[in-house]
């Protein structure tokens, strides 16, 4: 497992960019900044702390998958924690064994923090070794996306 982080400057509030994120008044706004890792990627549950969530998407062949996730804390505007733990295979729900025992429990956190109407967005995240190039590529892309929604919306 390795922790790598990732950051941008968004200007707006941290109340305004927390809601773009998590997509709270307009799911779309979540899926439109997450389709940077996959287009049809989507969440299913609570972003409440303690609450189950699925974050799924349809693969090429129109099959449903993901993660299957603990909200581990969620701070309104400042701070959300997202406990990973298993794999959702269509509607197959896989919580143990070898496709899952390399990152089960790995977490990834975002961090908002505002300073003058200016929100530092701040991901870090514990990832398996092959995905470290895929997310060095991937999460900058999506960051960008977030912030261009949060200041244009």
């Amino acid at each position: 497992m390795k922790k790598i982080k990732f950051s941008t400057q968004v200007n707006a509030s941290s109340q305004k960019v927390y809601e773009t994120m998590l997509g709270l008044n307009n799911k779309n706004t979540y899926e439109q900044w997450t389709a940077e890792f996959n287009p049809t990627s989507t969440y299913e549950g609570s972003w409440n702390k303690g609450e189950k969530m699925y974050f799924v998407g349809t693969d090429e062949n129109g099959k449903k998958g993901g993660m299957i996730s603990e909200i581990a804390e969620n701070i309104p505007s400042k701070f959300v924690s997202i406990r990973h733990y298993g794999i959702l295979d269509g509607d197959h729900e896989i919580t143990s064994g070898e496709q899952v025992e390399k990152w089960a429990g790995s977490l990834e956190n975002y961090s908002l923090t505002e300073n003058n109407g200016v929100t530092t967005v701040e991901v870090e995240l514990d990832t398996d070794d092959n995905y470290v190039d895929y997310f060095n590529n991937t999460w900058p892309k999506a960051l960008n996306k977030l912030k261009e929604i949060s200041e244009n919306h």
